[in-house]
């Protein structure tokens, strides 16, 4: 008796042993069919070794009951008495729920499980034709896969055949199965069988021979009509067998399913025909194929019917295969469909996902294809369509470091240990890890983990998924530095066309250039050396993902020969996480910002500062361009400070912007592309402005000292005034004075004048950095008029020979530099002409209108497309910008909001005002934004400032790239474009010429 308040000593027994409810236990036990062996400790030991004690319990319990009153003897008796039966009768029943219930309907099969031949440890393809040999129809070719099933389990969970075993298991019973099908079908329709020949390929997995427990079994299949028949009724017999075939397996019947047949990997997937001859087959490939199904016939095996049919498929597409890797793009594109794969996992599942997640299976299978398909065409020891067997091919052949290979082979095997006990619990087709702690302590047990189970298994899952994060990319780039830079004695090196070879796949124009900066870089012994070994395959993945990986390569170089022997450089990269990518896409994006960097090496250091790539604000910029100007001795040297200051700081723009539009892999490409435009706008705007301001400080110290004999102002007009600068923009500006008391007017003129000269000179001075080209071809009477003026000359123009164009331009008119109070008072000069009271009459807009319509007709380039152009074209700025200060120029006077010198702000404040519908306004923003940002990308890509795509291939890819637009689909952006800016188009017909 139980003495109240303590436990029975069988309920800390069996708590012992591993069962989590021994409650539930021990009623189990006490059950009548387990009469005669339940005090047997034998018995409570081997429940205790399963993966899980409770539900192995269980299913014991519900075998015995179901056996006939004959049997129950003979299979308790062989439970207690043959260890081999009990282990994996037992094993079986604690790690699959599914299998249990089998057995509950199916009593009998446990003999299936005594037999312990030789054959029985490793069964091939013949025993499993053999096991599925009396199955007739659909239901009991279920019962007898289920019983193959159970052996192969068995062998599983005892460890009898490793996780790769196991799946060749599985591939090899699928494969019967498969036979067994068609030989169903077959008989079920003679007169088709006897029409055609078909052949069953099988893909993926099952052709890999490498399947799960629970699969897709995917397939192709190949028909001819036999001879004597007519070569279109031949097919339609052969699709007639391969559709029942297909509905034999996948159909829901009372034994359940076996797995879903899938043949959507065939030529135009779904939408094709299921069988086609050899001949259409070829004909396809030859012709339409894209590179993921030259990727995915990399598996392709023949498994059923026809064997000469199906050894002739294999012969003819094998060619294909082991050319894919010539075809452009080829590594993009697998890298593109890999990135599309990880995209469409719902967010809530990506950290639970063990097939398709960043460090998951598919990112080994993906990158040993990969480099399959680079290196195979010169080496047929790597045509395996088995991951692991080809991992250890491309090691033997130097493809793949070794220890790389060994570290990926054991995380590739964990992980496919994991999601085999993962769908052998109840037999369906997941990839997810559980979160239930149960689940987790069922699988951890399963596979070896006993002491915490769920602590273990989180910590050795976590461990093989960053391994394979971390050697997924580094595989393609590591043997590349083997090969210039003998690393590990002894080692197969890659042959130096092998190496380039790979280069040339990963998108390098010049893999013999690249090889030799690899050289330069990595060779040697120095602890420079040794750190660029560590961080170049990490940056050659990202430079390759970019549209110019040999200039990004080049520029590293560039930048490590200039700053290789500083103590932070390398540090740097190597420490602060985010540094070596910034880096790796500002210098493989385009000139413009390499070239910044070059004069200024030590701007690096921006890309590593959590706020280095912040703009800095207008006063900042100005206080140190002043500050820099004032401590100079000359006025050459106080504006080579401040052009410095501007290139420092139009490299961080230009860094900012670049990685703002391709984004990091910690950090998403900004998806507001205005808030882009108008950052990169603001920010060169105030760098200019700060420039000039300090070129004004140095002309009038070199020539008057502190005090110019006038007051002086710059106005910032056009894109300068409305903070809208490009990287490439001219300052345009107007210049005004005012004579200081007792100062003659042509003395203050003539100063101004000398100032003015100056400013000029010394913003173009011949130096490393850009010059900045001051324009002044908006002022009164345009080029024809005096440079400069006073406040009073420009008051008494105005009044009197004012033209409706000189009002439009000053609607962008702001000071920028000088005296502040003077420029205050010319923009209260000028707000009564850009903001007429009343508004426009109709003559000044039938004005503004023929002097739009003359520019589209006459400023277009000769030869320039009208919709690619944009800043004249079709939709691009001039028609939005003209747009918005037409509504300017007719409403502002009694809309405040619309008194701005900024094309977004008047566009959002016209649309406020109920002056343009919010769809019409969108389409008017939307190209608008698109236009800018197309010539800061042009300007940021060749280095030079163009109002139109560039013509040289390489660089309208990385215009399209800095868009946000995949390799290859450079067609899909200029149609995007072209689309925008018409639709904008039909809004300035209707807004601004009354259509």
């Amino acid at each position: 008796m139980t003495v109240p308040g303590r436990r029975s000593s069988t309920f800390i027994r069996l708590l012992r042993s591993g069962f989590t409810d021994p409650s539930a236990a021990a009623r189990l036990l006490d059950a009548d069919a387990l009469a005669s062996v339940r005090a047997d400790p034998v018995l409570l030991d081997a429940l205790g070794a399963t993966a899980d004690p409770d539900l192995a319990l269980l299913g014991l319990v519900r075998l015995a009951e179901a056996q006939p009153p004959d049997e129950l003897p003979g299979l308790l008796d062989t439970l207690v008495s043959a260890k081999p039966l009990r282990d994996r009768l037992l094993g079986v029943l604690g790690a699959s729920e599914a299998l249990g219930d089998h057995l509950a309907r199916h009593p009998l099969d446990w003999h299936s499980l005594i037999t312990y031949e030789a054959a029985d440890l490793h069964p091939g393809l013949a025993e499993f034709e053999r096991g599925l040999a009396d199955a007739h129809d659909p239901v009991q070719l279920r019962v007898s896969y289920r019983r193959c099933l159970l052996s192969i389990a068995a062998r599983d969970v005892c460890g009898t055949i490793d996780v790769a075993e196991t799946a060749a298991e599985l591939a090899d019973l699928a494969t019967a199965t498969l036979r067994a099908a068609l030989r169903i079908a077959s008989a079920a329709a003679p007169a088709d069988a006897a029409a055609c020949r078909l052949a069953v390929i099988a893909m993926g997995k099952c052709g890999g021979n490498e399947l799960n427990y629970v699969s897709d079994v995917d397939v192709i299949f190949v028909g001819e009509a036999a001879p004597g028949t007519d070569e279109g009724k031949g097919i339609q017999a052969a699709t007639r067998l391969a559709s029942h075939l297909m509905r034999i397996c996948s159909e829901t019947t009372v034994e359940g399913t076996i797995w879903p047949v899938d043949a959507n990997l065939r030529p135009e997937g779904r939408n094709g025909p299921l069988v086609r001859t050899l001949s259409s087959h070829l004909a396809y490939y030859q012709r339409w194929a894209k590179t993921w199904e030259f990727q995915a016939l990399l598996k392709a095996r023949a498994v059923a019917g026809d064997p000469d049919l199906g050894a002739q498929y294999i012969d003819a597409i094998s060619p294909l295969v082991w050319q894919a890797a010539e075809r452009e793009n080829f590594v993009a594109d697998v890298q593109k469909m890999r990135r599309r794969v990880v995209d469409n996992i719902p967010a809530a599942q990506v950290d639970r996902e063990l097939k398709l997640g960043p460090g998951g299976l598919r990112d080994v299978e993906f990158a040993v294809q990969l480099l399959q398909l680079v290196h195979g065409r010169h080496d047929a020891t790597l045509h395996s369509g088995t991951t692991l067997d080809a991992l250890h091919a491309l090691a033997a052949g130097g493809y793949v470091g070794r220890a790389d290979a060994a570290q990926l082979h054991d995380a590739y095997r964990f992980l496919r240990a994991m999601e085999h006990r993962i769908q052998l619990y109840r037999l369906r087709r997941t990839h997810l890890v559980p979160e239930d702690e149960n689940d987790l302590r069922r699988l951890g047990r399963s596979l070896g983990l006993r002491t915490e189970p769920v602590a273990e298994l989180n910590k050795a899952w976590r461990r093989h998924a960053s391994v394979v994060r971390r050697l997924h990319e580094k595989l393609f780039y590591r043997p590349l530095l083997d090969a210039v830079a003998q690393l590990t004695p002894g080692e197969t090196r890659l042959s130096p066309r092998a190496a380039g070879q790979r280069l040339e796949a990963l998108g390098y124009a010049d893999p013999a250039a690249a090889l030799r900066h690899l050289e330069a870089l990595a060779s040697g012994v120095t602890r420079a050396a040794a750190i660029q070994r560590t961080l170049l395959p990490v940056l050659l993945g990202w430079f390759a993902d970019s549209a110019d990986p040999d200039a990004g390569l080049l520029n590293f170089r560039k930048v490590s020969d200039a700053l290789g022997k500083t103590p932070w450089y390398l540090r740097l990269l190597r420490d602060e996480g985010a540094a070596a990518e910034n880096l790796a896409r500002v210098l493989s994006a385009g000139r413009l910002a390499p070239d910044l960097l070059m004069r200024a090496p030590e701007a690096v250091a921006l890309l590593g500062d959590p706020e280095g790539l912040t703009p800095r604000t207008h006063e900042a910029l100005a206080q140190e361009v002043l500050a820099a100007a004032g401590r100079a001795g000359d006025p050459e040297a106080a504006v080579a400070a401040a052009r410095g200051v501007r290139r420092r700081e139009l490299f961080r723009t230009a860094a900012a912007d670049l990685i703002g539009s391709y984004g990091t892999e910690d950090s998403p490409a900004e998806e507001d592309h205005g808030a882009l435009v108008d950052r990169v706008g603001a920010a060169v705007s105030d760098l200019t402005a700060a420039t000039i301001a300090g070129a004004l400080r140095a002309a009038v110290q070199s020539h008057y000292g502190d005090t110019l004999p006038t007051r002086f102002a710059v106005i910032g007009v056009g894109r300068f005034g409305g903070h809208e600068l490009g990287y490439g923009s001219d300052a345009d500006v107007l210049f005004v004075h005012e004579p200081r008391e007792g100062v003659d007017e042509q003395e203050a003129a003539k100063a101004a004048q000398t100032v003015i000269a100056e400013m000029r000179r010394l913003l173009q001075l011949p130096t490393a950095d850009p010059p900045l080209l001051i324009d002044a071809d908006l002022r009164p009477e345009g080029r024809s008029g005096p440079l400069v003026r006073t406040l009073a000359s420009y008051a008494a123009y105005y009044r009197r020979w004012s033209l409706t164009w000189e009002s439009q331009a000053l609607l962008r008119a702001e000071p920028v530099a000088g005296d502040a109070d003077l420029g205050s008072r010319f923009i209260e000069l000028i707000d009564p002409l850009r903001y007429p009271m009343e508004g426009l009459g109709e003559d000044a807009v039938r004005e503004i209108r023929r002097l739009k319509a003359r520019m589209e007709s006459e400023r277009l380039p000769r030869g320039a497309d009208p919709t690619l152009h944009t800043k004249l074209g079709r939709g691009g700025l001039s028609d939005v910008e003209w747009t918005v200060q037409l509504i300017q120029m007719r409403h502002a006077w009694a809309e405040p909001g619309l008194r701005t010198t900024r094309t977004r702000r008047a566009l959002y404040a016209a649309h406020a005002a109920e002056l343009i519908p919010t769809e019409e306004a969108q389409i008017l923003d939307e190209a608008w934004v698109l236009a800018t940002r197309v010539r800061n990308a042009v300007m940021l890509v060749r280095g030079r400032a163009g109002d139109t795509f560039p013509s040289e291939a390489r660089d309208l890819a990385a215009v399209a790239r800095y868009l946000g637009y995949a390799e290859g689909t450079v067609g899909e952006m200029l149609d995007d474009y072209r689309r925008i800016t018409r639709r904008a188009r039909a809004v300035v017909d209707e807004l601004f010429y009354g259509a």
